[in-house]
């Protein structure tokens, strides 16, 4: 399967939750997802809104919020705490997958890694928490910014 068949495929399994979670899926809550899925970068709510009105010019703000916050509560999207107190979004990791994500331009590069089931079972025994899920993510600067 290619690269574009399984951003569509990603999107339609976005629309399909949000539907089955009772969202409508309206126009512009379908661009938005486009450009979550799609993108290769990490997206703060104001670059949604941006490029989101260039497909939907009527688009708001407060879509842009409510969308992200849906998207997150179905685990479809992970919200990353920046030093600048704000917050940027991504396409969350599945299964054993993680992330590399450039602390300039925001770009996000997924792999595969070690399966931490162990390492959290460990902490658990350890700590007594009830761990329920884990994200691990490398900062750095893309080979973009470093030069």
């Amino acid at each position: 399967m290619n690269d574009e068949n399984k951003q569509t495929n990603l999107s339609d399994e976005w629309l399909g939750a949000l539907q089955a979670s009772g969202y409508r899926l309206t126009a512009p809550l379908r661009v938005l997802v486009d450009l979550l899925a799609n993108s290769p970068r990490a997206l703060e709510p104001v670059d949604l809104y941006d490029l989101g009105r260039r497909e939907y010019p009527r688009m708001g703000l407060v879509t842009v919020y409510r969308t992200l916050e849906k998207l997150q509560e179905l685990g479809l999207v992970q919200r990353i705490h920046q030093e600048n107190g704000c917050h940027i979004y991504l396409r969350a990791a599945r299964g054993h997958e993680h992330v590399l994500l450039c602390s300039r331009c925001g770009r996000a590069v997924y792999f595969s890694g070690d399966d931490l089931s162990q390492l959290g079972a460990e902490l658990a025994q350890r700590t007594g928490f009830s761990i329920k899920e884990h994200w691990l993510q490398f900062l750095g600067l893309c080979a973009d910014c470093q030069g």
